[in-house]
């Protein structure tokens, strides 16, 4: 009887390490080898999301007339738009190289404008600074 009983554990337990064979204890619902793309960063880009037109409350349009004088720039500015944004993180969808945003929806605006011939790209978060953005990265700091 005593033989019975040790070959059916013994049949027992191959049957539960056979079953488990194919789950590790880092993944319990089994190998990814070949079935999964592997891990991609994404790395932030420029984005030109359409925003909702609005206007540019004062004290933003003084804080980026301000920056635009830091620049160099005596010419009037002209508003070309203004739109409420939801940025997806905190590089305002101007991220710097290297930079580490926080990653939340941010709540902001992006108001473009020409001067002197040119076009200014600015972007607002929560706050009234400005953040220049040039081909979809921050701007120099005058």
């Amino acid at each position: 009887m005593s033989a019975r009983i040790a070959a059916g554990a013994a049949g027992l337990l191959l049957l539960c390490l056979t079953g488990c064979s194919g789950a590790s204890m880092n993944n319990p619902t089994g190998p990814t080898s070949g079935t999964r793309p592997p891990f991609t960063s994404m790395t932030p880009s420029a984005s030109a999301p359409s925003g909702t037109p609005t206007t540019v409350p004062d004290a933003r349009w003084d804080a980026l007339v301000a920056d635009l004088g830091r620049r160099g720039v005596t010419a009037t500015p002209t508003l070309v738009s203004a739109e409420a944004m939801t940025w997806p993180n905190g590089a305002l969808g101007c991220p710097a190289p290297g930079a580490s945003y926080t990653q939340a929806l941010v709540d902001g605006m992006r108001v473009v404008v020409t001067a002197g011939g040119k076009t200014y790209d600015y972007r607002f978060g929560t706050s009234d600074t400005p953040l220049p953005c040039e081909n979809g990265r921050p701007a120099a700091r005058p």
